[in-house]
């Protein structure tokens, strides 16, 4: 652990719609996938931690879901519960956006922004404009939106200008000795990784033709120096979803499998054995002892 005593130590929410990157920010600013992606709104679903230690800082993360303005089910209730929280236990916020698009959905989140709390505007993907010279007067009209400490375009699937990020989040933070050992990444197990790898394979391989409520149960976790052994289950709401997952001859299901066990590998450097279930539970994202058995809270 560090003890200099102009150590930096704080806690970094990152907030936003669905879909305009913060998890993939949350990974690359720490250089390690630990909050899952995937193109379907409201992949991310828990408050995660990604810490960062520097020389003379280290900053926790925060990884929150998309808000949502619809309460849907209790599991919204809960998501749209932890970004507010979020916002008020921490030291900054990073308020994301995507290059040239600010909509109502942005507003509404904006409304949302506690007075109280330094903001930095993010403004991500600008890697994908092919008109570089919008981007200033996107930045000067979104600089009267809210009153930003600062703006900060940048590219979280390129890795473009999240130094200066760094720098630019970095004097609000307390000044404080590391909570966390210098090569923690995150203050998540390896069992709660791997529920969430799985539901992003899930996902990536099946799309639109699932709710985004499906979720990952691990029923059996065994770690051994050599081996981490792993039985899943697949929760769904409708029978006609059980199908779509497994596939023909159980040919996505396979696929889904392969996938989440092959990252897992690389991820904890460990053999890994998965077995995943499908079952139908229908009503669960209402259940409140099954959302509790989640880890929502």
């Amino acid at each position: 652990m560090q003890s200099d005593t102009h150590f930096r130590t704080g806690y970094v929410a990152i907030v936003g719609r669905p879909n305009v990157g913060k998890s993939t920010l949350l990974n690359s600013l720490i250089q390690q996938k630990i909050s899952i992606t995937s193109r379907k709104a409201q992949t991310t679903r828990y408050r995660i931690h990604g810490i960062l230690t520097e020389q003379h800082s280290q900053i926790i993360f925060v990884d929150t879901p998309g808000f949502q303005v619809r309460y849907k089910n209790r599991m919204n209730t809960a998501m749209n519960k932890v970004v507010a929280q979020s916002m008020q236990e921490v030291d900054v916020i990073l308020f994301v956006i995507e290059a040239l698009r600010f909509d109502e959905r942005d507003s509404l989140v904006l409304e949302r922004l506690p007075k109280t709390v330094p903001v930095i505007l993010v403004v991500n993907k600008i890697d994908r404009l092919t008109d570089k010279n919008m981007l200033l007067p996107f930045l000067d009209k979104m600089s009267r939106q809210f009153d930003f400490v600062a703006l900060s375009p940048v590219s979280a699937a390129g890795r473009l200008q999240l130094t200066d990020l760094v720098d630019a989040i970095r004097p609000y933070l307390p000044e404080n000795p590391p909570l966390y050992n210098a090569d923690d990444v995150t203050d998540r197990n390896v069992r709660f990784i791997a529920a969430e790898l799985v539901r992003e394979k899930l996902f990536r391989l099946i799309g639109d033709e699932i709710p985004y409520s499906t979720s990952v149960i691990i029923d059996r976790f065994v770690e051994t120096d050599k081996l981490i052994t792993l039985y899943a289950t697949i929760l769904i709401d409708k029978p006609g979803q059980k199908a779509i997952i497994i596939g023909k001859n159980g040919e996505k299901m396979k696929l889904i499998s392969s996938q989440a066990r092959k990252e897992m590998e690389l991820l904890f450097n460990k053999k890994v054995f998965l077995q995943v279930w499908v079952k139908v539970r229908s009503g669960w994202a209402n259940d409140a002892h099954v959302l509790k058995q989640l880890g929502h809270e």
